[in-house]
């Protein structure tokens, strides 16, 4: 007895029974005998292909192999789209998408508001990887009848969930966000979610919709082409109301191009002192129209969009907490501004920015477009909202821009407040050199601008 035990051992572990073992995970045939091995629990490790597969609608077989008690499920690259209606995703999962696999939406089908290609609610342990996958949908056919307005289509939505990655996605065209981040029914903010060498592509709102979260993490993504409605950003940290979270919220190394409306956008109206401080930081990061590299003369199309390079607003008198951070950040041949900083108080969340180029604002035409053209704008909109506008630092901060303008302007629409705890230091070359236009009524203002054309910047740290 005890020699069949161990002939069994070895076998077990021999190396051509492991390989015979990945050789079964990679056959994506279907194996109606293996689906049952893991529904006992006897495997688990699975291929989306042993539940089979139709071309014309996959739903229902890969939504079983998702709800399968599989701890690690592979969807293969069968040659043909996995063409799907909308998914759910649940708890204690890795889904691998191999690379060239397509998710594609089903056409004429997310006739709701808010139907998503994968959603997961209230998950926790969840890994999504598909380096070398796209998930797609429709867009352009939400954007009119026989579909109803909405903005709620999403690519991935992620409501409540803790402990999630995601990585090496693209997905695209969606009638939402590429990928939403919210609390769900028992919480009230994502926890512990990482998002890394993604690429959200042509979305109706967003590239990604950032509504409550907690050590959020998105790294190495690039955000671009976003349109439809607004905002069109590339990412917006947008909360819904104020006792909903930004708590340490990193995004680094990331690129937002080509997006119709800001790049980047901090919009916190919705929360007050009450809310938990927030802390969200942006590092080594880079929003732009065009590609790198490209000269403002390239710049030709009257009908081109884009707004701000940075754009953070709202944050009232009786707002949150907190710091807002921008390092080592840059701005080139943004629509319209390179930073702008609107109806934000002195009295609530710090905003800095630290080491930040700003490179060429204001290329598109924006023709009817009245206002202030300069690169660095801090404005009152909404009078109501503040009336110590400012708390904004800029620490080793340049702006390299053509346009004959300040380099930073204080306007104010409806309002005659003074300007409050504006400091640091902005190295100038640009036509009109190290000029501000501030206003007379300041209070602890100390901006620094030195013209860059004849004056080395300070050693970065």
């Amino acid at each position: 007895m005890r020699l069949i035990w161990l002939c069994s051992l070895f076998l077990l572990f021999s190396p051509e029974f492991l390989q015979a073992a990945e050789d079964v995970l990679y056959d994506s045939r279907p194996h109606p005998e293996l689906v049952s091995e893991v529904e006992a629990g006897r495997r688990e490790t699975a291929n989306a292909g042993w539940w089979g597969f139709d071309p014309v609608d996959s739903t229902e077989i890969l939504q079983a192999a998702i709800n399968s008690p599989a701890k690690k499920l592979v969807v293969p690259n069968l040659g043909d789209a996995w063409i799907v209606r909308p998914m759910t995703l649940r708890s204690n999962l890795e889904i691998i998408f191999e690379p060239g696999t397509l998710v594609l939406a089903k056409r004429g089908e997310f006739r709701g508001g808010g139907d998503s290609l994968f959603t997961a609610r209230e998950a926790e342990n969840l890994t999504i990887r598909g380096y070398g996958a796209t998930w797609r949908m429709w867009k352009r056919d939400y954007q009119q009848p026989p579909y109803d307005k909405a903005e709620w289509r999403m690519g991935l939505s992620l409501r409540g969930c803790q402990n999630v990655l995601v990585e090496g996605l693209q997905i695209e065209s969606s009638g939402g966000d590429g990928i939403y981040i919210d609390g769900g029914g028992k919480l009230r903010w994502c926890d512990n979610v990482t998002v890394r060498n993604c690429v959200c592509l042509d979305h109706h709102r967003q590239g990604m919709s950032v509504i409550s979260a907690q050590n959020l993490l998105i790294e190495n993504c690039l955000f671009a082409e976003t349109g439809g409605t607004a905002p069109e950003a590339g990412i917006d940290f947008e909360p819904d109301g104020a006792d909903q979270r930004f708590v340490n919220c990193v995004v680094r190394n990331c690129i937002f191009q080509n997006n119709s409306g800001h790049e980047i956008l901090v919009y916190l109206k919705p929360m007050t002192k009450e809310t938990e401080p927030v802390s969200i930081r942006f590092e080594n990061c880079v929003s732009r129209m065009g590609e790198a590299g490209m000269e403002k003369s390239a710049f030709t199309d009257p009908e081109m969009t884009g707004w701000a390079g940075i754009a953070v607003g709202a944050i009232k008198d009786d707002g949150p907490q907190g710091k807002i951070e921008f390092i080592n950040c840059s701005t080139e041949n943004t629509g319209k501004e390179g930073i702008k900083v609107f109806d934000k108080s002195a009295d609530s969340a710090e905003v800095i920015f630290q080491n930040c180029n700003i490179k060429n604002s204001w290329v598109s035409r924006h023709q009817q477009f009245g206002g202030p053209r300069v690169p660095i704008l801090i404005q009152v909109r909404r009078p109501a909202y503040t009336e110590r506008p400012g708390g904004i630092k800029f620490l080793q901060c340049q702006v390299n821009d053509n346009i004959w303008a300040p380099a930073v302007r204080f306007d104010q629409e409806r309002s005659y407040y003074g300007l409050y705890d504006v400091e640091g230091t902005i190295y100038v070359r640009s036509p009109q050199g190290p000029e501000s236009l501030l206003g007379e009524d300041l209070h602890h203002v100390d901006l620094n601008l030195i013209d860059a054309r004849t004056t080395k910047p300070e050693e970065k740290p």
